[in-house]
């Protein structure tokens, strides 16, 4: 029987190549579907203002009527669903890369707003919301003068 040297590092490079396979093998454009619906969430930019919050939300190639928009005091749900449309070829195979299926997020607000008053646009596949905040956010920062110190 012979002895065999221990080499740490030959094992941490069979881990690496490993990892490095696995992560080659996902990250087709034919493995996508298997990350959830993670690249069928819109993409969202959240601006605040003095008065109100704007939210834009990414939804190309939606209808207004396929969109389902809640909004909480503290928070903004939206769900849809893209539907698929089915076409054939005759000469040849389709390759598409549209995300189809149904889709949720929600996103948190940093302040509350008066979800009574919310306005909403949509206009060349841009969902803009218009939250307005409520009074006790709205006067929730006030600025104090210092007067001039007397010696």
């Amino acid at each position: 029987m012979a002895l065999v040297r221990y080499n740490p590092w030959q094992e941490m490079n069979s881990l690496q190549r490993q990892l490095n396979r696995l992560f080659d093998d996902a990250l087709t454009t034919d493995n996508w579907d298997n990350f959830g619906n993670l690249s069928k969430v819109p993409a969202a930019e959240l601006t605040e203002k003095d008065d109100a919050l704007h939210l834009k939300l990414e939804v190309p190639g939606m209808e207004a009527k396929d969109l389902d928009i809640q909004v909480m005091a503290d928070r903004v749900a939206i769900a849809g669903e893209r539907k698929s449309e089915t076409k054939s070829e005759e000469n040849g195979n389709v390759r598409s890369e549209f995300r189809y299926g149904k889709f949720q997020r929600v996103i948190p607000l940093p302040a509350r707003i008066q979800n009574t008053d919310v306005t909403a646009e949509y206009k060349d596949g841009i969902l803009n919301l218009t939250l307005p905040k409520s009074e006790a956010e709205k006067n929730k920062v006030v600025k104090v003068n210092l007067g001039e110190a007397n010696a």
